[in-house]
Protein backbone atom coordinates (compact mmCIF):
# COMPACT_ATOMS: atom_id res chain seq x y z
CA UNK A 1 0.00 0.00 0.00
CA UNK A 2 2.90 2.36 0.75
CA UNK A 3 4.60 1.77 -2.60
CA UNK A 4 1.25 1.91 -4.37
CA UNK A 5 0.57 5.37 -2.98
CA UNK A 6 4.14 6.48 -3.66
CA UNK A 7 4.07 5.32 -7.30
CA UNK A 8 0.35 6.09 -7.89
CA UNK A 9 -0.20 2.50 -9.06
CA UNK A 10 -3.35 0.41 -8.51
CA UNK A 11 -2.02 -2.96 -9.75
CA UNK A 12 0.71 -5.18 -8.36
CA UNK A 13 2.08 -8.69 -8.87
CA UNK A 14 4.46 -10.26 -6.36
CA UNK A 15 6.37 -13.50 -6.94
CA UNK A 16 7.98 -15.58 -4.18
CA UNK A 17 9.32 -19.08 -3.59
CA UNK A 18 9.79 -20.96 -0.32
CA UNK A 19 9.43 -24.46 1.06
CA UNK A 20 5.90 -23.98 2.37
CA UNK A 21 4.54 -22.24 -0.76
CA UNK A 22 6.77 -22.92 -3.79
CA UNK A 23 6.40 -20.94 -7.02
CA UNK A 24 3.98 -18.46 -5.53
CA UNK A 25 2.27 -15.53 -7.27
CA UNK A 26 0.25 -12.87 -5.43
CA UNK A 27 -1.89 -10.72 -7.67
CA UNK A 28 -3.64 -7.61 -6.36
CA UNK A 29 -5.63 -4.87 -7.96
CA UNK A 30 -8.03 -1.97 -7.55
CA UNK A 31 -6.48 0.03 -4.77
CA UNK A 32 -9.41 1.87 -3.19
CA UNK A 33 -8.42 4.93 -1.17
CA UNK A 34 -4.83 3.52 -1.24
CA UNK A 35 -5.92 0.30 0.50
CA UNK A 36 -5.86 -3.18 -1.04
CA UNK A 37 -9.32 -4.14 -2.24
CA UNK A 38 -8.74 -7.65 -3.65
CA UNK A 39 -5.72 -9.94 -3.40
CA UNK A 40 -5.43 -13.55 -4.63
CA UNK A 41 -2.55 -16.01 -4.17
CA UNK A 42 -1.85 -18.45 -7.00
CA UNK A 43 0.54 -21.38 -7.21
CA UNK A 44 2.42 -22.14 -10.44
CA UNK A 45 2.46 -25.90 -11.05
CA UNK A 46 3.78 -25.85 -14.63
CA UNK A 47 5.46 -23.11 -16.62
CA UNK A 48 6.60 -22.90 -20.24
CA UNK A 49 8.48 -19.74 -21.12
CA UNK A 50 8.24 -17.65 -24.27
CA UNK A 51 11.62 -18.91 -25.50
CA UNK A 52 10.68 -22.58 -25.15
CA UNK A 53 7.95 -22.31 -27.82
CA UNK A 54 9.67 -22.05 -31.21
CA UNK A 55 6.99 -20.16 -33.11
CA UNK A 56 6.52 -16.63 -34.40
CA UNK A 57 5.71 -13.98 -31.81
CA UNK A 58 3.52 -10.88 -31.62
CA UNK A 59 5.01 -7.37 -31.50
CA UNK A 60 5.49 -5.80 -28.09
CA UNK A 61 2.56 -3.71 -26.90
CA UNK A 62 -0.08 -5.62 -28.88
CA UNK A 63 -3.54 -5.34 -27.29
CA UNK A 64 -4.69 -8.90 -26.41
CA UNK A 65 -8.08 -10.51 -26.76
CA UNK A 66 -9.15 -12.23 -23.52
CA UNK A 67 -11.15 -15.48 -23.48
CA UNK A 68 -12.42 -17.13 -20.28
CA UNK A 69 -13.70 -20.71 -20.45
CA UNK A 70 -15.43 -22.46 -17.56
CA UNK A 71 -18.70 -21.94 -15.71
CA UNK A 72 -16.84 -21.41 -12.43
CA UNK A 73 -15.80 -17.92 -13.61
CA UNK A 74 -19.49 -16.91 -13.43
CA UNK A 75 -20.64 -19.05 -10.47
CA UNK A 76 -17.90 -18.84 -7.84
CA UNK A 77 -17.28 -15.42 -6.25
CA UNK A 78 -13.51 -16.00 -5.87
CA UNK A 79 -13.13 -16.98 -9.50
CA UNK A 80 -15.34 -14.07 -10.54
CA UNK A 81 -13.00 -11.64 -8.73
CA UNK A 82 -9.97 -13.42 -10.24
CA UNK A 83 -11.46 -12.94 -13.70
CA UNK A 84 -11.90 -9.23 -12.99
CA UNK A 85 -8.28 -8.99 -11.78
CA UNK A 86 -6.94 -10.69 -14.90
CA UNK A 87 -8.98 -8.38 -17.14
CA UNK A 88 -7.51 -5.35 -15.37
CA UNK A 89 -3.98 -6.71 -15.81
CA UNK A 90 -4.09 -7.74 -19.46
CA UNK A 91 -6.71 -5.59 -21.18
CA UNK A 92 -4.19 -2.94 -22.29
CA UNK A 93 -4.97 0.69 -23.10
CA UNK A 94 -8.50 1.78 -23.98
CA UNK A 95 -8.74 2.54 -27.71
CA UNK A 96 -11.73 3.88 -29.70
CA UNK A 97 -11.20 1.58 -32.71
CA UNK A 98 -8.92 -1.20 -33.90
CA UNK A 99 -8.22 -2.72 -37.32
CA UNK A 100 -8.70 -6.41 -38.10
CA UNK A 101 -4.98 -7.05 -38.61
CA UNK A 102 -4.30 -5.74 -35.10
CA UNK A 103 -6.27 -8.62 -33.55
CA UNK A 104 -3.34 -11.02 -33.47
CA UNK A 105 -2.90 -11.91 -29.79
CA UNK A 106 -5.17 -14.14 -27.66
CA UNK A 107 -4.93 -14.92 -23.94
CA UNK A 108 -7.05 -17.94 -23.03
CA UNK A 109 -7.92 -18.83 -19.42
CA UNK A 110 -9.59 -22.16 -18.71
CA UNK A 111 -10.87 -23.12 -15.23
CA UNK A 112 -11.50 -26.84 -14.73
CA UNK A 113 -10.99 -29.30 -11.85
CA UNK A 114 -9.73 -26.61 -9.47
CA UNK A 115 -6.97 -25.40 -11.82
CA UNK A 116 -6.57 -22.39 -14.10
CA UNK A 117 -4.79 -22.98 -17.41
CA UNK A 118 -3.35 -19.86 -19.01
CA UNK A 119 -2.39 -20.14 -22.69
CA UNK A 120 -1.34 -17.48 -25.20
CA UNK A 121 -1.84 -17.76 -28.94
CA UNK A 122 -1.02 -15.82 -32.06
CA UNK A 123 -3.92 -15.30 -34.48
CA UNK A 124 -3.20 -16.29 -38.07
CA UNK A 125 -5.47 -14.84 -40.78
CA UNK A 126 -5.68 -17.36 -43.64
CA UNK A 127 -7.35 -17.01 -47.04
CA UNK A 128 -10.89 -18.37 -47.07
CA UNK A 129 -12.13 -17.40 -50.54
CA UNK A 130 -14.44 -14.73 -49.14
CA UNK A 131 -14.21 -11.35 -47.40
CA UNK A 132 -13.96 -12.85 -43.89
CA UNK A 133 -10.60 -14.61 -43.36
CA UNK A 134 -10.18 -18.07 -41.86
CA UNK A 135 -8.83 -17.95 -38.29
CA UNK A 136 -6.15 -20.26 -36.90
CA UNK A 137 -4.51 -20.12 -33.47
CA UNK A 138 -0.82 -20.88 -33.02
CA UNK A 139 0.58 -21.26 -29.49
CA UNK A 140 3.46 -18.90 -28.87
CA UNK A 141 3.91 -19.00 -25.07
CA UNK A 142 4.15 -18.45 -22.22
CA UNK A 143 1.79 -20.99 -20.68
CA UNK A 144 1.03 -21.55 -16.99
CA UNK A 145 -0.91 -24.11 -14.96
CA UNK A 146 -2.17 -22.28 -11.87
CA UNK A 147 -3.97 -23.32 -8.71
CA UNK A 148 -5.76 -20.95 -6.33
CA UNK A 149 -4.33 -20.96 -2.79
CA UNK A 150 -5.41 -18.06 -0.58
CA UNK A 151 -7.72 -15.10 -1.17
CA UNK A 152 -8.26 -11.74 0.50
CA UNK A 153 -11.41 -10.18 -0.96
CA UNK A 154 -13.19 -6.98 -0.04
CA UNK A 155 -16.62 -7.14 1.56
CA UNK A 156 -19.69 -6.67 -0.62
CA UNK A 157 -20.41 -3.21 0.84
CA UNK A 158 -16.85 -1.99 0.27
CA UNK A 159 -16.80 -3.50 -3.21
CA UNK A 160 -20.03 -1.68 -4.16
CA UNK A 161 -18.64 1.55 -2.70
CA UNK A 162 -15.50 1.24 -4.83
CA UNK A 163 -17.62 0.83 -7.96
CA UNK A 164 -19.62 3.98 -7.26
CA UNK A 165 -19.05 6.62 -9.91
CA UNK A 166 -18.91 10.31 -8.90
CA UNK A 167 -21.71 12.49 -10.23
CA UNK A 168 -19.23 14.78 -11.97
CA UNK A 169 -17.99 11.89 -14.16
CA UNK A 170 -21.44 10.63 -15.12
CA UNK A 171 -22.47 11.70 -18.62
CA UNK A 172 -25.39 14.12 -18.60
CA UNK A 173 -28.53 12.82 -20.22
CA UNK A 174 -29.52 14.86 -23.25
CA UNK A 175 -33.26 15.35 -23.63
CA UNK A 176 -35.20 14.94 -26.88
CA UNK A 177 -32.31 13.06 -28.57
CA UNK A 178 -32.67 9.51 -29.85
CA UNK A 179 -30.69 7.07 -32.01
CA UNK A 180 -31.90 4.46 -34.45
CA UNK A 181 -30.38 1.03 -35.13
CA UNK A 182 -28.02 2.49 -37.75
CA UNK A 183 -26.52 5.02 -35.33
CA UNK A 184 -28.28 8.07 -36.80
CA UNK A 185 -29.00 10.81 -34.25
CA UNK A 186 -32.44 12.42 -34.18
CA UNK A 187 -33.28 15.59 -32.25
CA UNK A 188 -36.70 16.99 -31.37
CA UNK A 189 -37.14 20.77 -31.39
CA UNK A 190 -40.13 22.55 -29.78
CA UNK A 191 -41.07 25.83 -31.51
CA UNK A 192 -43.95 28.27 -31.47
CA UNK A 193 -46.51 28.29 -34.28
CA UNK A 194 -45.23 30.30 -37.21
CA UNK A 195 -47.03 32.40 -39.81
CA UNK A 196 -45.64 31.08 -43.08
CA UNK A 197 -47.04 34.03 -45.05
CA UNK A 198 -44.48 36.27 -43.37
CA UNK A 199 -41.60 33.87 -43.94
CA UNK A 200 -38.63 35.59 -45.58
CA UNK A 201 -37.50 33.62 -48.61
CA UNK A 202 -34.30 33.94 -50.57
CA UNK A 203 -34.12 37.09 -52.69
CA UNK A 204 -33.49 36.49 -56.38
CA UNK A 205 -33.70 38.79 -59.37
CA UNK A 206 -35.86 36.29 -61.22
CA UNK A 207 -38.48 36.36 -58.45
CA UNK A 208 -38.90 40.14 -58.43
CA UNK A 209 -42.38 41.33 -59.30
CA UNK A 210 -42.92 43.42 -62.37
CA UNK A 211 -44.40 46.96 -62.08
CA UNK A 212 -47.67 45.80 -63.64
CA UNK A 213 -48.03 43.02 -61.05
CA UNK A 214 -47.31 45.44 -58.19
CA UNK A 215 -49.95 47.86 -59.55
CA UNK A 216 -52.50 45.06 -59.79
CA UNK A 217 -51.85 44.01 -56.19
CA UNK A 218 -52.19 47.60 -54.96
CA UNK A 219 -55.52 47.94 -56.78
CA UNK A 220 -56.82 44.75 -55.15
CA UNK A 221 -55.63 45.85 -51.70
CA UNK A 222 -57.30 49.34 -51.78
CA UNK A 223 -61.13 49.19 -51.43
CA UNK A 224 -63.10 50.80 -54.20
CA UNK A 225 -65.12 53.93 -53.27
CA UNK A 226 -68.84 53.72 -54.01
CA UNK A 227 -70.05 56.06 -56.73
CA UNK A 228 -72.15 58.98 -55.48
CA UNK A 229 -75.62 59.35 -56.96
Amino acid sequence: EFFSKKSDCSLFLFGSHNKKRPNNLIIGSRMFDYHVLDMIELGVEKFVSLKDVKNSKCPEGTKPMLIFAGDVFDVNEEYRRLKSLLIDFFRGPTVPSIRLAGLEYVLHFTAVDGKIYMRSYKVLLKKSGCKIPRIELEEMGPSLDLVMRRTHLASDDLYKLSLKQPKALKPKKKKNISHDVFGTTYGRIHMQKQDLSKLQTRKMKGLKKRPAEKLAEDDEATPKKPKSA
